[in-house]
C-alpha cells in the first residue's frame, strides 16, 4: 500500500492550497476582512477627532449622503449596517441632537421613521471629506503588506509602490 492520498483526498488538499487548510478564495476573504478591520480601527480615531462622532454614526451619515434624496428608513439603515434597530435608534438620536440628521414619520406608516441629512450634516461631510479620504488611503496603504496587495489594490486610487504592478489612476 502506498502512503499517497487517494485521488479525492488529493484534489481536496489541492483546492485548499499547499500551505494551509483554506482554499485561496477563503484565504483572500480572510485577508480582506483583516485589512478592512485594520483600516476601520485607524479611521475610528480620525472620525472621532475630526467629526466628534462615533464611527458607527459616521457610517449612518455616509449612507444618507449616498442616497438620492439623502434619506432612508431606520429599518433600511439597520439592515445596511448590520446593526440592531435599538442601537441605531440611539446613534440617530445622537446625530439628531448634533443637528446632523432629522427624523420624521413616514406618511401612511405610523411606525416608520425616515432619517435625512440636515444642511449642517451635508456641510460637515463636505468639509471633512478630504481629510478622511487621506486618512483612509493612509490606513489602507499601511495595511497593504505583500499578502494583501491584490485584495487591497482595488480599494486605492493609486496602489502602494511596494504592491508591484501598475494601474492607471482613477478619475
Amino acid at each position: 500500500m502506498s502512503d499517497s492520498p487517494a485521488p479525492a483526498e488529493q484534489s481536496a488538499s489541492d483546492e485548499a492550497g499547499a500551505d494551509g487548510l483554506l482554499a485561496p478564495e477563503l484565504r483572500a476573504w480572510m485577508q480582506l476582512l483583516a485589512a478592512a478591520a485594520a483600516v476601520e480601527q485607524q479611521l475610528r480615531a480620525v472620525v472621532k477627532t475630526q467629526l466628534g462622532i462615533s464611527h458607527d454614526e459616521f457610517l449612518v451619515l455616509c449612507l444618507l449622503a449616498e442616497q438620492p434624496g439623502a434619506a432612508l428608513r431606520m429599518t433600511r439603515i439597520a439592515e445596511l449596517l448590520g446593526r440592531p434597530k435599538t442601537r441605531l435608534t440611539y446613534q440617530v438620536a445622537c446625530l439628531q441632537h448634533a443637528d446632523l440628521v432629522s427624523r420624521r414619520s413616514v406618511c401612511g406608516d405610523k411606525r416608520g421613521i425616515e432619517v435625512s441629512l440636515t444642511d449642517k450634516g451635508r456641510q460637515l461631510l463636505r468639509d471633512v471629506s478630504p481629510t478622511l479620504t487621506s486618512a483612509m488611503i493612509r490606513a489602507i496603504t499601511d495595511a497593504a503588506d505583500h499578502r494583501h496587495c491584490d485584495v487591497l489594490r482595488g480599494l486605492l486610487p493609486q496602489p502602494p509602490d511596494d504592491c508591484g504592478g501598475s494601474r492607471p489612476p482613477r478619475d
